[in-house]
């Protein structure tokens, strides 16, 4: 009798690699994890990582995954990679890395920036938006390595994102999935293509596009893997590989999202908060929509930048005697931090937290830093663990109001997933200060789910998205809001958090200049 298939998704997070294989009921069968901690910093501020590290965790992953599952390879219909945003990786004509990634969390600015067409220039001085792509021009990678790397960018034969890399090594093609684009490169988010050679992009940008990847659709066969490919990790030459998207792009599928009215929140290292359209709308004015998981679809999102980064940086900065207490208990120190964070009251007794420790690409803006407000003699670590949760959600919510308004259509319904779903109180403050029942899906893989729902419509065992995800996607709990909570949450929210901004905007411009 033949063995029913799986599907297998390779999830590089920022944190670690996974390899992991559902069935067609979405169910996890296998999976092997790699912590990636080997980010190194040579300038404050500086985020990079020798290339060679991501495909280093996926061979280690696949082998670790057939040693301890003992899983038949046979049954594997097809791969799809789905990968961490907006991080450079430049190859040379061998395929090898110029210089180490530069990832997403890097902050390096360039000075020297190209010179953009007077017609722009006055076009986005009438939109009011001079700031928003002069800051796209500092931050492009490109321009950087121009001005400081141009012996590097003279070797560069291809620039690729992380998932491009891995799709690369995987097929010893240069492809990536439309899906994936996601960065400070030329690439056009309303028709999903490299951008018409006219756009300011290209100026914005200074790239060839013959140093960019091919780029194939979402859902579609991408390559298969390679003899090199197999040799390395175990991976069944000749196998699929299909095009997937982003993290945050198969979060929202891999979560059973397909609808409007459907809100996915994502606690990840940038929290978000997205909808899914099949229609191109900006949530923030000038910001583009990024690619969905699902073919023509676009992923509308607000962001919070540092998200829930900030619970590793109260943990490393503030939490130490409960890293001592975890050793000792074997407990992790999020969960001791969550049981505290449960004792204090929704509110967190008058302290109220604005989560930009890092601004936004343009929302709220370029000056913005974070505040805790409220301090009183009463207030201790856990106050200051729970208002960052409570900040975080805050923020979200803002972001929901802001895509309701563009959209036209309400949100009635909320997913949670990524790491902070596995707080209880990070859950249930989610749906008072939402209002919503907030659902949590059956997996914590999300990502990976949706590069394996990928998989299982393009290699046929589904005829259908919504079909896939009907079979695919279940609901572990549901948890609902409590009505007095709520009210509280919507006074601190229309009467102190939705005003600290503007309040405090003069001064982030001062602290900016001085610093």
């Amino acid at each position: 009798m033949t063995q029913p298939p799986l599907f297998l998704a390779i999830d590089c997070g920022t944190q670690s690699l996974r390899v992991i294989a559902f069935d067609l009921q979405g169910q996890l069968v296998a999976k092997a994890q790699v912590a990636i901690d080997d980010y190194f910093s040579r300038e404050p501020n500086w985020s990079e990582l020798h290339t060679h590290v991501i495909w280093d965790a996926v061979c280690r992953a696949c082998h670790q995954l057939w040693d301890e599952s003992q899983l038949d390879r046979s049954r594997i219909a097809g791969v799809a990679v789905t990968s961490q945003r907006a991080s450079i990786i430049c190859l040379d004509e061998n395929g090898e890395p110029v210089r180490p990634m530069i990832t997403w969390m890097d902050q390096r600015r360039a000075t020297e920036l190209p010179k953009l067409d007077l017609k722009w220039k006055a076009a986005f001085k009438l939109a009011g938006v001079d700031d928003t792509v002069n800051q796209f021009l500092q931050d492009a990678e490109i321009n950087w390595l121009k001005q400081h790397e141009q012996s590097n960018l003279d070797k560069t034969h291809k620039v690729l994102l992380v998932s491009g890399y891995l799709n690369f090594k995987l097929s010893g093609e240069f492809k990536d999935s439309v899906g994936s684009q996601v960065g400070y490169i030329p690439f056009d988010y309303k028709n999903h293509q490299w951008a018409r050679k006219t756009d300011w992009k290209w100026q914005a940008c200074p790239i060839d596009e013959s140093q960019l990847p091919q780029l194939v659709s979402v859902g579609t066969e991408l390559g298969t893997i390679s003899k090199a490919a197999f040799q390395q990790t175990g991976l069944p030459e000749g196998l699929p590989i299909i095009a997937s998207a982003a993290d945050k792009a198969c979060e929202v599928l891999g979560s059973g999202v397909l609808a409007p009215h459907q809100g996915q929140i994502s606690y990840g290292t940038t929290a978000t908060i997205n909808v899914i359209y099949s229609k191109y709308i900006e949530s923030v004015k000038y910001v583009p929509p990024y690619p969905a998981a699902i073919p023509n679809h676009y992923c509308c999102e607000y962001q919070i930048y540092r998200g829930y980064w900030m619970v590793s940086w109260f943990k490393q900065q503030f939490a130490h005697f409960e890293q001592f207490k975890a050793q000792q208990s074997g407990d992790s120190v999020e969960a001791l931090l969550d049981q505290q964070a449960s004792k204090i009251p929704p509110g967190s007794e008058g302290l109220v937290l604005q989560p930009y420790w890092s601004p936004g690409v343009r929302y709220p803006g370029p000056e913005a830093r974070g505040a805790i407000i409220g301090f009183n003699d009463q207030h201790t670590r856990a106050h200051v663990y729970r208002a960052v949760l409570e900040g975080i959600a805050f923020g979200l919510f803002e972001g929901k109001n802001k895509i309701e308004s563009k959209s036209k259509t309400k949100i009635t319904e909320l997913l949670v997933s990524g790491g902070g779903s596995q707080s209880r109180s990070a859950l249930q403050l989610t749906a008072d200060i939402f209002n919503l029942p907030v659902k949590v899906p059956h997996t914590f893989e999300t990502s990976a789910l949706g590069a394996a729902i990928n998989v299982a419509v393009s290699c046929g065992y589904y005829s259908s998205y919504p079909q896939a995800v009907e079979q695919m996607c279940h609901i572990g709990e549901t948890l609902l809001p409590i009505e007095k909570n709520v009210q509280l949450y919507k006074r601190i929210y229309h009467d102190v958090f939705a005003k600290m901004y503007q309040q405090l905007k003069p001064l982030y411009k001062v602290l900016k200049k001085l610093s």
